[in-house]
């Protein structure tokens, strides 16, 4: 057992106590579930919605119970992983939010970069495009082409066209709101948005019954001047990292459409890699933000949990999902995530954050690997996340050896746990895929008891974690997003007809992600690589992640930096425009006159 040092760090509501965790060897068991797909997945899904006790089977196979195991009798129980920094200065709360504004710090010049929200500005400001041409362009494309379509659940023509008109005469009066203003952006169908439903990428309905309202995240980038054009594509009900979706379809990667965008937030992410927008809107309950952002080498925060309010809409995964940023460069990512993370006054949660200003960084610099989780990443994944961290040695972080106890038997607790309270809000599966029949039926099988050891767990991993940021000052986490270069889409076109359930694969796909979920802390994936595909066409990206301190956002931002401008230094190898990228803005000139269509 580890020595019994203990402390609460000041600053901070909510903070866990400092406290080593066991000290136990580190052991990881792949999974041994079949592939299931076509007849034998759909026969399957109606089997165990039926069959209760099918369903209790599938959640002992699935190893929920080891916690019972765990000798966690000196850990209460803790629901919640919110920990909120406390601002100290005097500032003006308004004053803070004005300064937001010209917090935009631009990403490098780059020949073969996606555009910005800054170039969208400076296009709208010089008279060479209006937010209305690119709206124009934008709503052709997603009616037109197939393979852009499937990245939406809804559009709102009317709506998209009002909104560019307004920023469009903002802008003809010299009146532009600010950077965001007139730029395209999308929002993942997790989020209340006026005018619009909620389906969570189900044929069920979810739209808020607090009557016809807008998240305030969402809020936030509207009263910026964005243009919304619309609801974004995601694995149904969130329960997977594919985001196959046979329901409402499912957008392909667009580095090589042989594989998946990721999920749950394949839609978002779609349409960022393929050019579509420069940022949109994610949510990450295990991963959501970050594997898709992997998949198509996108930059995902997650940001602290709750920081980012969702209010009036209710969470998927109240103790695990977050709302936050997908983009092409870390400028846009970050500025747009200081929009989004505006505390609500109306939200007793968020109220209790501080305005999201950029504050000067930490002294320290510090990467901490456990070495036996880090290296369960495939070769290739392997090779490119050392040669970044080989680049952040020389730019000036200590890496340093770091030890976890329970990563094995934390993920399945964040698993039983996410499941649970998913499960919770599904009253009926009736409607749901065949592979969320099966998914949301096994999370009902999880007695009280199992619960409350997956949230003692969870208490002691936070206050680890709390061990470890109080024994290093300036650390981050830093893991492979994924131990996998994307997900290839081996059954093909049938798998995406009728689904796929591939529990290994979704498993492993999340051995990293889930400890930032379950403890609460913020991450954010970054591009440092591609490697060549199994099938097809281009290569694909590899993601490379940071878990910090709660709060840390600002220091994650900078680690991002790092990495962004090393990418870009060596070249097209490692970041720049998939080949299935749209050129929007030359698509908009052609429909002003002004220059021939790219695309």
């Amino acid at each position: 057992m580890a020595e019994t040092h203990a402390s609460i760090k000041s600053g901070y509501y909510g903070y866990p106590e400092a406290k080593e965790g066991p000290r136990t060897p580190f052991s990881h068991t792949a999974g041994a579930n079949p592939v299931l797909r076509g007849l034998p997945l759909a026969v399957a899904g109606s089997a165990v919605a039926n069959i209760r006790l099918l369903s209790g089977l599938l959640w002992g196979n699935a190893g929920f119970s080891i916690l019972r195991n765990v000798d966690l009798d000196g850990y209460d129980p803790r629901y919640d992983p919110t920990v909120v920094p406390v601002d100290e200065s005097d500032a003006d709360i308004s004053a803070s939010i004005r300064a937001l504004g010209s917090s935009y710090k631009p990403s490098l010049t780059a020949t073969n970069r996606h555009y910005s929200i800054k170039d969208y500005h400076s296009a709208y400001e010089a008279g060479e495009l209006t937010p209305t041409a690119v709206a124009e362009a934008l709503l052709d494309l997603i009616s037109k082409h197939p393979k852009h379509k499937d990245a939406f659940l809804e559009v709102r023509k009317e709506r998209v066209i009002a909104a560019a008109e307004a920023s469009t005469q903002r802008y003809k009066a010299g009146k532009a709101i600010g950077l965001l203003d007139g730029v395209p952006v999308g929002v993942k169908d997790e989020v209340d948005l006026q005018g619009y439903s909620k389906c969570l990428g189900s044929c069920k309905d979810f739209t808020s019954t607090k009557g016809d309202v807008t998240s305030w995240c969402v809020q936030k980038w509207e009263e910026a001047g964005v243009i919304i054009l619309g609801k974004l594509n995601m694995h149904e009900l969130g329960l997977d990292t594919t985001n196959n979706n046979p329901a409402k379809g499912t957008p392909l990667n667009p580095h090589n459409p042989h594989y998946y965008c990721g999920g749950s937030s394949g839609g978002s992410a779609y349409t960022v890699a393929a050019g579509l927008f420069p940022v949109t809107l994610g949510a990450d309950g295990g991963g959501s933000i970050r594997n898709p952002s992997a998949y198509c080498g996108l930059y995902g925060l997650k940001p602290s949990h709750n920081r980012v309010s969702g209010f009036p809409a209710t969470s998927l995964a109240p103790s695990c999902g977050v709302l936050g940023p997908m983009a092409s460069n870390m400028a846009d990512l970050e500025y747009t995530y200081r929009i989004l993370a505006i505390p609500n006054p109306s939200d007793s949660i968020s109220s209790m954050f501080p305005v999201p200003v950029p504050k000067p960084a930490g002294q320290d610099k510090v990467i901490g690997i456990y070495k036996p989780w880090f290296d369960l990443a495939d070769p290739s994944v392997l090779n490119a996340c050392h040669a970044a961290i080989a680049h952040y040695e020389s730019s000036g972080y200590k890496v340093i050896d770091i030890t976890i106890p329970y990563v094995s038997e934390g993920q399945l607790a964040q698993a039983v746990t996410i499941l649970s309270e998913i499960s919770a809000g599904v009253p009926s599966v009736s409607g749901l895929t065949s592979a969320n029949k099966i998914l949301i039926s096994v999370g009902k099988q999880t007695p009280a008891s199992d619960f409350l050891l997956a949230q003692k767990m969870r208490n002691l991993l936070m206050q680890h974690l709390a061990f470890l940021f109080e024994q290093h000052p300036g650390l981050l986490i830093v893991t492979p997003t994924t131990p996998n270069a994307g997900w290839h889409i081996s059954g093909g076109a049938a798998d995406l007809k009728s689904g796929v359930s591939d529990a290994n694969m979704s498993v492993r796909s999340m051995i990293y992600v889930w400890l930032a979920n379950f403890s609460g802390c913020p991450a954010i994936s970054v591009p440092v690589g591609r490697v060549d595909a199994k099938e097809g066409k281009g290569k694909i990206p590899v993601g490379l992640m940071a878990v910090g301190e709660w709060g840390a956002e600002d220091s994650l931002i900078e680690w991002g930096r790092v990495a962004e401008q090393w990418a870009w230094e060596h070249g097209e190898d490692r970041m720049g425009k998939p080949e299935n990228w749209v050129d929007v803005m030359e698509l908009a000139k052609d429909r002003q006159g002004l220059g021939e269509s790219g695309n």
